[in-house]
């Protein structure tokens, strides 16, 4: 493997100095190579994650994790869609879930996505400091995810990740390939932050 066939951890996109490598670096590269992440590596990934904050510290988020050779791999695997077969090739596959119900009260919660999307940040970011690449999916079959996992009935499986080395673009089919290279890109802040009322861009933002 040459360095140019290398996919690399980070790639900084913003301008705008003094933000964190890891933040304005991180993305969401779909080329791993096979060998597995260090137990202890996974252990500290989700211990950022259970480090996060939460309404009422409930912590609504619950983690489903399959490494190569976990006799439950096939399992997790199964619930990706097509276009997601790529993932296969990671060396650890995640379903993050989030329970809906305050366990304090048994009243909903509104923010129980919100919390996991926090922890599953915290996640991440965790990772890119052990040098494990992560790529968030949408794409998988959330109904069979939490008839086949056991789900209690108030969880809902809101997301995939796939987590390794980065590895080759070379080991991507077009047009996976091609997607490694293309530019990171955000909306501008002016079009984010808002002032009074939607639209009417923070004075701070507004050219941002």
């Amino acid at each position: 493997m040459t360095s140019a066939d290398k996919v690399p951890l980070l790639r900084p996109a913003s301008q705008v100095p003094g933000l964190l490598e890891f933040i304005t670096g991180r993305w969401s590269p779909r080329a791993f190579e096979p060998r597995p992440v260090e137990p202890d590596k996974l252990l500290r990934i989700f211990e950022a994650a259970r480090w996060a904050a939460s309404s009422f510290n409930e912590q609504p988020w619950h983690y489903f994790v399959a490494s190569r050779d976990d006799a439950h791999r096939a399992k997790i695997e199964s619930f990706l869609v097509e276009a997601n077969s790529w993932a296969k090739v990671a060396p650890v596959l995640v379903v993050a879930s989030a329970s809906t119900i305050f366990s304090r009260n048994g009243k909903p919660n509104p923010v129980a996505i919100h919390d996991l999307g926090l922890a599953d940040a915290w996640m991440t970011l965790q990772a890119l400091q052990e040098g494990i690449s992560v790529h968030g999916m949408a794409g998988f079959d959330t109904a069979r995810a939490q008839v086949e996992l056991r789900m209690p009935g108030d969880w809902r499986a809101v997301a995939m990740w796939a987590m390794g080395y980065p590895g080759s673009q070379e080991s991507l089919v077009e047009p996976l390939r091609s997607r490694e290279l293309e530019p990171r890109t955000r909306r501008p802040l002016s079009e984010t932050v808002f002032a009074g009322e939607t639209g009417k861009a923070h004075s701070v933002f507004a050219r941002g």
